[in-house]
């Protein structure tokens, strides 16, 4: 009877733990949902958005089908997109930085482009994606739709002075063979700018931003997540690590402040599938706040890493809305 009891006992206290447990969990990664009504664009701001669908797909198209594969294997494409960031940027006024550095032979370069603060100056915003695709892939998702926002984002701005400065940046070498090595190019900058001591206050890495789905079903996630998360693809996600909590949460916020689209938002831990997986992990090993904003990749998107990652896959509407959405978030992070 004693040991009966006993084992009673232990099975009680195992389902308190494990409660305990999974309720720290939820109030840590998951419990950070801002609670706001999102607005609906008026008239101005539909008309924005609409000009922004049209110039991003045309910056996909030119990514992914005109210039096409885009790694080291390929590095004349490699070059050609580099060039093609270069030459935006430039024909809308900015000065361009360019960090050059040698892996495999090959001269690689990371390009950035930035607003001085007028207030703060020395408080930096980073919003970078990277320009590469993998091997086998015209990478139309991954990743010239984020790239496709950050020009387009870096165009909104329109080199007018925020409270803080913001830089945008075109990271080289995400993709395997350099996926979360030293050699993949946001490490590199990461490490550039610690050594140049400079004041990184967040980061805001942009990746596989173009596939949504109203379909039930289309949306997955590595366990416990899909308890709490929907099973709709129809929205953008702001993820983050614990140290980044606060702001996965005040991006979020200010992201449905300005744009009347679905968001969800994770602060969780890196060792989930995905959370690192982007040029937002190379700036927490600075111990940098960061962040990613995505569609979730391979747990939406069918055609991640294939050939059929093409530009008719994306649905420009909803890059359009998200796109505008970072960049309201942006403009409120640069002016606090």
């Amino acid at each position: 009877m004693k040991g009966e009891r006993a084992r009673m006992n232990t099975a009680v206290i195992f389902v308190i733990v494990i409660g305990a447990l999974f309720l720290f969990m939820y109030y840590v990664m998951i419990g950070i949902r801002p609670s706001i009504s999102r607005p609906v664009a008026n008239g101005e701001e539909r008309k924005r958005i609409d000009e922004l669908e049209e110039r991003l797909e045309r910056h996909v198209i030119v990514l992914s089908r005109e210039i096409g594969e885009r790694n080291l294997l390929r590095p004349d494409n490699l070059k050609n997109a580099a060039d093609y960031v270069r030459e935006f940027w430039q024909g809308i006024g900015y000065d361009v930085t360019a960090q050059r550095y040698t892996v495999g032979g090959f001269e690689c370069e990371n390009l950035s482009a930035e607003v001085p603060g007028a207030e703060r100056e020395e408080e930096i915003v980073i919003v970078g994606a990277h320009y590469d695709s993998v091997q086998g892939s015209p990478g139309a998702n991954d990743n010239a739709s984020a790239i496709a926002s950050l020009l387009e984002i870096s165009r909104l701005f329109n080199r007018e002075p925020r409270k803080r400065t913001i830089r945008f940046v075109a990271f080289t070498n995400e993709e395997a063979p350099y996926f979360q090595t030293e050699w993949r190019g946001s490490r590199i900058y990461a490490r550039m700018c610690v050594e140049k001591k400079e004041r990184i206050v967040s980061m805001i890495a942009l990746e596989t931003m173009g596939f949504y789905s109203d379909q039930p079903g289309s949306q997955t996630y590595p366990l416990p997540l899909s308890l709490f998360y929907p099973d709709t693809g129809n929205f953008a996600a702001v993820v983050g690590n614990v140290r980044s909590r606060a702001l996965v949460k005040a991006f979020t916020k200010y992201f449905m402040e300005g744009v009347d689209f679905p968001v969800e938002c994770i602060a969780a831990f890196s060792s989930i599938p995905g959370i690192s997986w982007s040029d937002h992990s190379s700036f927490w090993e600075e111990n940098i706040p960061a962040i990613m904003v995505t569609d979730t990749a391979f747990y939406r998107y069918p055609f991640y890493h294939t050939h059929l990652d093409t530009p008719d896959r994306i649905r420009y509407p909803c890059l359009a809305r998200v796109t505008y959405g970072c960049f309201q978030a942006l403009i409120t992070l640069t002016e606090k």
